[in-house]
């Protein structure tokens, strides 16, 4: 309001007062005039200064007002943005759980289909390793090796599907936990899974081992027989073309070829090259058989007289001995040294009772001083059969075996066959 004062509000004019008049003085409180329109108003200045306060007082109260709405619109208009805000930060918060559950579930679509591959691929090595065992089994004088007992396998189920989370009412604070109950209950069981695995797989591995152990030690053994068979009668001076190699008897079957896996190369070629040991080794055993490289009579032998030159027992000179004797009892059972045909049966000279067998390529062997022959002229016998008895007849001072290995007719010392029998010992 402006200081200064209308026109038409003027105090009351006062009355000059000489220095002398005695008249009485006027009222310190002015009174106040208002006009307009010819009209006037005497206010006083009680009521002046009141109706001022009022004034201020409404105009204060109209800008209070102005400012409260002013105000509380900016007010109102922050608290929606900021929930907004917070709304929209959780949505992202679920998105983003949302995402982690399909995360989850696809990390757990890819664990089950890996754990199925790798129990897929155990299962086929499983049943590669059985086909081994039995093919390892139908090889001769072997049992099965190294096969697989049916051993529990894991079942691989899928999670059951995780439930949608819920959304929290909105809170001025979002805390985001991560579901403690599933990564509890998902680790435990991929480890499970991963050891149950591994304990299969290392299964698997042992039994490869000893499997490709065992073949390694038949094939060795085969080779190692093989080439001593062979060492052994080229020693002997027997030729191994001249042996009669029969085929394996009781055999047979239509042509199938083999089909061999990539996983099974390696077995199949080995197990081939075994069997073909093997029947080699057969071979040269069935050969060993009609070379006379066993004992005519059991037990300990007592040789009484070598091969070679000695003093003769009844002249007392020296004389070819074309034999070794064997002392024993009256009636011991004397035996074939190998498998062959009997040549000679009968009385001979100083052989006394002599039986005579052809064991083929040029090799025969005889047995004297009898007294009891149990085999014909043209018999087959094999070798360890009994062909007669310990005697002393003909030329003999007492109960003995003369025996005799010839080679195209002519007397060899028996005693090569007999060590060579002692060298085979654990093949024949």
């Amino acid at each position: 309001m402006s200081d200064r004062v209308p026109s038409h509000l003027r105090e009351p004019h006062r009355k000059p007062s000489g220095a002398g008049h005695g008249g009485p003085r006027p009222s310190a409180a002015a009174a106040w005039t208002l006009g307009h329109g010819g009209r006037q108003v005497r206010l006083g200045p009680l009521a002046f200064w009141s109706a001022v306060g009022a004034l201020v007082v409404m105009t204060a109260w109209s800008l209070g007002t102005a400012s409260y709405f002013a105000f509380r619109e900016d007010l109102l208009t922050r608290l929606i943005s900021r929930q907004a805000q917070m709304q929209y930060g959780y949505e992202d918060r679920i998105a983003d759980l949302r995402a982690q559950v399909d995360r989850l579930a696809s990390r757990q679509l890819l664990d089950q289909e890996q754990y199925e591959q790798k129990l897929e691929h155990l299962v086929r090595r499983e049943a590669v390793l059985e086909s081994r065992a039995s093919a390892f089994s139908g090889l001769p004088d072997q049992t099965p090796t190294g096969s697989v007992r049916p051993s529990n396998r894991p079942q691989i189920t899928g999670e059951k599907p995780v439930p949608t989370l819920k959304p929290s009412p909105i809170n001025d604070t979002v805390i985001y936990a991560a579901p403690r109950a599933r990564d509890a209950r998902l680790e435990p069981r991929e480890a499970g899974i991963e050891a149950t695995l591994a304990r299969l797989q290392s299964a698997l591995d042992r039994v490869e081992a000893r499997q490709q152990t065992a073949l390694n030690t038949l094939e060795e053994n085969y080779d190692a027989k093989a080439k001593h068979i062979r060492r052994v009668l080229g020693e002997l001076g027997v030729d191994l073309g001249k042996l009669p190699l029969a085929s394996p008897r009781a055999m047979g079957g239509p042509f199938v070829p083999v089909k061999m896996t990539p996983e099974n190369v390696a077995f199949e070629r080995q197990l081939l090259r075994i069997s073909t040991a093997r029947t080699q080794m057969d071979r040269l055993t069935r050969a060993l058989n009609v070379v006379p490289v066993r004992k005519p009579v059991p037990g300990e032998i007592d040789t009484t007289s070598g091969f070679g030159m000695r003093v003769d027992p009844f002249l007392h000179i020296p004389a070819m001995h074309t034999g070794l004797d064997f002392r024993g009892e009256t009636g011991e059972a004397i035996r074939a040294t190998a498998a062959g045909t009997v040549t000679h049966t009968g009385w001979s000279g100083g052989y006394g009772k002599m039986v005579e067998i052809d064991h083929g390529n040029g090799l025969s062997t005889r047995y004297g001083h009898l007294s009891q022959i149990d085999v014909e002229a043209g018999q087959s016998v094999r070798s360890g059969q009994v062909v007669g008895r310990m005697g002393s007849t003909g030329r003999s001072t007492g109960p003995h075996l003369h025996y005799e290995t010839r080679i195209n007719g002519e007397a060899v010392d028996p005693q090569r066959f007999l060590r060579a029998g002692l060298r085979l010992s654990g093949v024949i």
